[in-house]
């Protein structure tokens, strides 16, 4: 099949990194589905952007928190394009905490969130890219996951979940056509960090060896590189596109 013609599911697709990969997949002339979970005005801003540079994209809202809702986002997507090719599991949440204020919905929300949803969706996915004999997942953890954070704790738990869950399903997967890799973002100029209450954006930019923050398009160009057909050699990977952040200082 042309990769003209695949399919592509990216979860919180519309906002932040997620947005930047819908409309570079959307500008080569794959079809995006792209899923939300509450910034009504934001998916319809991404699809009419993506539609007028002559992209298709669909949207699909729900909370990938409820393994239910997974389930059905695959169906849907399946029911609407016929196909799917292509799993960037980038739906995340994190509010930052101290250590003592986390409370126990706290913690199952951020794990059900970053780490069980990308589970719940590939072994649905999984059905119909074994069935076809190929499939890109590309699982979008987090640098937090490498390097913990005081503020991050149930975050960086689920982030560094996304690596093993990662490389166990590569290892499952991979005589069956499919490819498994995670991109590891540090630190990126997207809606979600002007969010966080606690982290000081002057002492994060010290801590980069190349001395800035991420722009969302050089991430979204890493995650199209990994589900490119001559990435077919690479799975089970972490590819870490931080800045040089997490070697430290």
């Amino acid at each position: 099949m042309a990769a003209s013609k695949r399919v592509a599911l990216v979860t919180g697709g519309t906002r932040g990194i997620g947005r930047a990969v819908t409309e570079r997949l959307a500008a080569s002339g794959i079809r995006v589905a792209a899923a939300y979970a509450r910034d009504v005005d934001a998916a319809e801003q991404v699809r009419e952007v993506c539609q007028q540079n002559g992209g298709t994209v669909t949207l699909h809202r729900g909370d990938l928190g409820d393994p239910a809702s997974c389930g059905t986002l695959v169906d849907n997507v399946l029911e609407q394009h016929g196909s799917l090719d292509y799993l960037v599991n980038n739906a995340g949440m994190v509010i930052e905490q101290h250590y003592g204020d986390i409370t126990a919905d706290d913690w199952h929300r951020h794990l059900s969130v970053n780490l069980s949803s990308a589970f719940f969706l590939t072994q649905v996915a999984l059905t119909h890219m074994t069935e076809q004999r190929f499939g890109r997942i590309v699982n979008i953890g987090s640098v937090t996951g490498l390097m913990g954070s005081p503020v991050q704790i149930p975050y960086g738990a689920a982030k560094a979940g996304l690596i093993g869950l990662t490389r166990s399903t590569a290892r499952a997967v991979a005589r069956k056509g499919i490819t498994v890799n995670c991109v590891i973002p540090g630190s990126f100029d997207t809606q979600l960090a002007q969010e966080l209450t606690y982290t000081n954006r002057e002492l994060i930019t010290s801590m980069i060896p190349l001395g800035r923050w991420g722009r969302p398009e050089e991430l979204a160009h890493a995650v199209v590189f990994l589900l490119d057909d001559l990435a077919s050699y690479i799975t089970g990977a972490v590819l870490t596109v931080d800045g040089g952040m997490s070697m430290g200082g």
